[in-house]
């Protein structure tokens, strides 16, 4: 018989506005030891020095991560005009430098090339594996390694602004997988004067914006006190861009065994990927066919 998980069973969705100065997973931590939760995850991790949105899962609601890790999302980023780095951020070292400084229509013109299914490299100091290994610690080791490029699917790439002739001021909305340090390096590339991430925010990620998220000195006040809970989401929230069905109570009993359950659906086709609910509450994730759910995940959520 396995070991029993210490902590409490609760599920949900906490929001977190991660400060700079401290890992993604060290947030997850946090979140996990005050509530007392036996398990938590989240969608999508943010450097160290990067602030915004980070949806950090409990329970069942991990169940549901990969939903908004497939999301979109957005960022704003300070672009240091004029130097690269060794990390395509100022935690690194210079290793170029230009005292070319391209004007904004010239900037505006160059982004329109990061537009569309575009591909990218991944920075070096990155976490992308090389046989087997973490690409930054090859990179610490200085490694000679080459990274393959990804494709990522940009829909948005706009400059808000130029507080001086060294910084620009970008918004990004894209889908999962794009680094925007690797945004910052090829732009200045592109441009002939190189450069680097300043400053990073996630602003949005799916259904989750940063000024609804807690500070991470909010959840240290409130550790081990009721209060807390109240900042958790449904878990519901991590399937709103899957069509949703009604389960049957005998539908829904089925479900929760793995087994193909009735359900009532609408504008839902034979095939479809969608979620299964009971009085509001998930009880799987499926594929729909001919009045029926066939799961692939189901949600212990009670009855």
């Amino acid at each position: 018989m396995g070991r029993k998980r210490k902590g409490r069973n609760i599920s949900g969705w906490m929001v977190v506005d991660k400060p700079a100065g401290i890992s993604s997973n060290a947030v997850v931590n946090k979140v996990r030891w005050a509530l007392g939760a036996q398990k938590a995850g989240h969608a999508g991790t943010l450097d160290p020095e990067a602030t915004g949105v980070l949806a950090v899962a409990l329970g069942e609601a991990t169940k549901t991560v990969p939903y908004i890790t497939d999301a979109l999302k957005a960022y704003q980023f300070t672009v240091r005009l004029g130097q690269a780095t060794n990390t395509d951020d100022a935690e690194g070292e210079v290793i170029n430098e230009s005292d070319l400084r391209p004007s904004d229509d010239e900037i505006k013109e160059a982004l329109l090339s990061f537009v569309g299914d575009i591909e990218q490299i991944p920075p070096k100091f990155s976490a992308v594996k090389i046989d087997g290994q973490r690409a930054y610690k090859l990179a610490r080791d200085d490694q000679d390694f080459e990274i393959a490029a990804r494709p990522l699917y940009v829909e948005e790439l706009v400059l808000v602004d130029r507080p001086d002739e060294d910084h620009v001021t970008l918004e990004m909305t894209c889908g999962k997988g794009g680094y925007v340090r690797a945004i910052a390096r090829d732009l200045g590339e592109k441009l002939g004067c190189f450069g680097h991430v300043r400053e990073l925010r996630r602003i949005w990620s799916g259904p989750f914006d940063a000024e609804d998220g807690i500070s991470v000195e909010t959840i240290e006040k409130l550790a081990k006190d009721p209060e807390l809970d109240t900042h958790l989401r449904p878990l519901e929230i991590g399937l709103e861009d899957l069509p949703e069905v009604k389960c049957t109570p005998e539908g829904a009993m089925r479900l929760r065994n793995g087994n193909p359950g009735m359900v009532i659906a609408a504008d839902v086709q034979f095939g479809d990927e969608c979620w299964g609910s009971l009085d509001g509450k998930a009880v799987a994730v499926g594929v729909y066919k001919s009045g029926e759910l066939h799961p692939s995940r189901v949600f212990n959520q009670g009855t």
